[in-house]
């Protein structure tokens, strides 16, 4: 069950400047997206080099994701660009992986086609939510989502020996499984949230 409140911000409490850490993590991952898929596109999924070089580029957008939330939050920097560029970098991050990957002949293209729907569809929502005055926190499943989302992409931007093939791919299956799942419970909660 997605849980959704209403904001409604004290008038006496000072707004914090959009020019802080956390915003200039996110801005710098997004400024790096397009450096990290010319990364996956340059390693081809073939020159090992470049494979790893793809995977701790990913890794560092990655950290810099899950370390501007906590900061925003433990210091009482959470702004309103924060709110909107945050889940556009992540998903941008997600996106751009996915379709890289799948450029570079990773996995089938249908895989990236149901992630991305469901994450650009979701995202959109939520947006419009936020708009409305009402914040959509991730739920349970789709924190779980993202981690699985992250292990999946993760294993198969690194060089791997070939028995890792299938391990790799049920790990992507199931992120799968969970993002349309969470996806489907989204919606489900959308629906009841516009008939109150």
């Amino acid at each position: 069950m997605v849980n959704v409140s209403l904001t409604s911000p004290s008038p006496a409490a000072p707004k914090p400047s959009n020019w802080n850490l956390p915003n200039v993590l996110t801005s710098i991952r997004i400024i790096a997206i397009p450096f990290f898929a010319w990364l996956v596109l340059k390693a081809d999924n073939t020159h090992t080099g470049w494979m790893w070089a793809a995977f701790w580029c990913f890794v560092v957008l990655m950290i810099t994701d899950k370390l501007d939330g906590d900061i925003a939050r433990a210091r009482g920097l959470v702004t309103d660009f924060g709110k909107i560029a945050d889940p556009i970098a992540d998903k941008a991050l997600m996106i751009t992986t996915l379709i890289t990957l799948n450029i570079v002949g990773a996995f089938h293209w249908w895989i990236t086609v149901v992630i991305v729907i469901r994450e650009l569809g979701i995202t959109l929502w939520r947006m419009a939510e936020l708009r409305r005055g009402r914040v959509v926190p991730a739920s349970k499943g789709g924190k779980i989502k993202t981690a699985l989302q992250s292990v999946a992409l993760a294993l198969y931007l690194c060089p791997m020996p070939g028995w890792m093939d299938i391990p790799r791919f049920i790990v992507l299956l199931a992120a799968v499984v969970v993002t349309v799942v969470t996806g489907v419970q989204y919606l489900v909660d959308a629906r009841k949230l516009n008939q109150q």
